[in-house]
């Protein structure tokens, strides 16, 4: 969802989620008492105006303009970040276009496999990430806070973030981040012009439990992603909220099948039911 972050303020929104800069034991203790819509389209608007007067929303804006339909009818895999990634065979993707999430690069040191494009749109990941998403060529898409660290070149695309609950056919204004970066890559795959599109290491599932967007600090150890350094070692991080990324995955299912699309789900495993089960084999096959 749109972010707005602001590491000088005693308040941050983020995933429309008000979230205590100092880690508040609730952070729902910051929301604000009242429901406000006069204020609240007033930020929207603003926010949006913004980034229009940025140099970089232009930019961005034609760079997608050269990825829209790009790939008209073909398939697509996305790349999540759960632990059972490591039990798919990433040699069958060769020659599918990928969408690696948020910290992919951390799979590189154990496999030849390369995505085709990286999404990334967490702020915590972005600032824990940006060495590397500085020195790749592979072609980015990260939420428009990366500008702040990440510098603009040909390969980068910034995105901006909407609180609208839609879902993007066109990405080139906005999108909405429907509370999983995974959904991002979807409305990315349909701009794309992607007919079908498969899902991998979906897990569903976090080891670490608590409330949902709540910002914590990570442990020595993380469990949660294919990559036990993953979150690890004090590095702060926000707990999913899978009810609400359900509601994204319908929507996008939803609008896929519409238009006579399909996203399926070829995880090894996991918990996530909403798009039917299928071989990641079966899928790159046919």
């Amino acid at each position: 969802m749109f972010s707005r972050w602001n590491k000088y303020a005693e308040v941050y929104r983020f995933k429309g989620v008000d979230v205590l800069k100092d880690n508040d034991e609730n952070h729902l203790l910051a929301l604000r008492p009242t429901i406000n819509p006069y204020r609240h389209a007033l930020n929207v608007v603003l926010d949006r105006i913004k980034w229009d007067l940025h140099c970089q929303s232009w930019i961005s804006r034609k760079r997608l303009g050269f990825w829209k339909d790009r790939y008209a009818g073909g398939k697509a895999v996305i790349i999540c970040n759960g632990p059972s990634l490591l039990k798919s065979d990433l040699s069958l993707l060769n020659g599918v276009f990928t969408f690696g999430l948020n910290k992919i690069n951390l799979l590189f040191d154990k496999t030849d496999f390369r995505p085709s494009c990286i999404v990334a749109m967490n702020p915590f990941v972005v600032d824990q990430n940006y060495k590397f998403f500085n020195e790749t060529d592979i072609p980015l898409f990260l939420e428009r806070y990366a500008t702040k660290t990440v510098r603009s070149r040909s390969n980068v695309v910034y995105l901006h973030s909407a609180e609208q609950q839609k879902f993007a056919r066109d990405c080139s204004v906005s999108v909405y981040q429907g509370y999983t970066v995974t959904f991002v890559a979807m409305q990315l795959a349909f701009h794309m012009g992607f007919k079908d599109v498969a899902l991998i290491g979906c897990d569903h599932n976090f080891a670490v439990k608590g409330q949902s967007n709540k910002v914590v600090v990570s442990g020595t150890k993380d469990e949660s992603h294919f990559d036990p350094n993953y979150f690890a070692g004090g590095v702060k991080w926000q707990l999913p909220d899978l009810i609400q990324s359900e509601v994204a995955y319908t929507l996008a299912r939803d609008v896929y099948e519409s238009y006579g699309r399909k996203i399926v789900n070829a995880t090894e495993g996991g918990n996530l039911e909403i798009f039917p089960m299928a071989k990641l084999n079966d899928f790159v096959a046919r």
